[in-house]
C-alpha cells in the first residue's frame, strides 16, 4: 500500500464511516465509499483498547500486507476503511487473511 493510496484526514474517515456503505465479520468491518479518484483509497482503524503499541502495529502492518495482496478485489473510485475488530488479535495470519478475502468477496456481491 504505497502513501498516495491512504485517507489519512479525521473528517475523510468520519465521512466515510457515517455516510458509506459497510460489511462486517468477526475481525473487520469494511467501510466504502464513491470517491472521484482513479484508484481505490485506504484508512485503517484500530482502537486503543484492543491492545498495547506492538500489538496494534503487528496488526495494521498485516491489514496492508492483505490490501496489497488483493488489490484486485478492490473497485476503483472507492474509498476504504478497515476497522480491525479486537478478536483479529487471536488468531494467525492464514486464518486472518481467509478471512479478510471472504470479507471482500462478501462485499464485491
Amino acid at each position: 500500500m504505497k502513501k498516495y493510496e491512504t485517507v489519512k484526514r479525521k473528517d475523510e474517515f468520519s465521512d466515510i464511516i457515517n455516510n458509506g456503505h459497510y460489511v462486517k465479520n468477526k475481525y473487520f468491518v469494511l467501510y466504502k465509499k464513491k470517491s472521484n479518484n482513479k484508484i481505490p483509497l485506504f484508512g485503517i482503524a484500530i482502537s486503543n483498547n484492543i491492545g498495547n503499541a506492538v500489538i496494534r502495529n503487528k496488526l495494521k502492518r498485516r491489514v496492508r500486507h492483505l490490501i496489497s495482496q488483493n488489490k484486485n478485489l478492490f473497485q476503483n473510485s472507492y474509498k476504504y476503511i478497515i476497522m480491525i475488530r479486537k478478536l483479529a488479535s487471536d488468531i494467525d495470519f492464514k486464518n486472518l487473511s481467509e478471512e479478510f478475502v471472504d470479507l471482500l468477496k462478501k462485499e464485491n456481491k
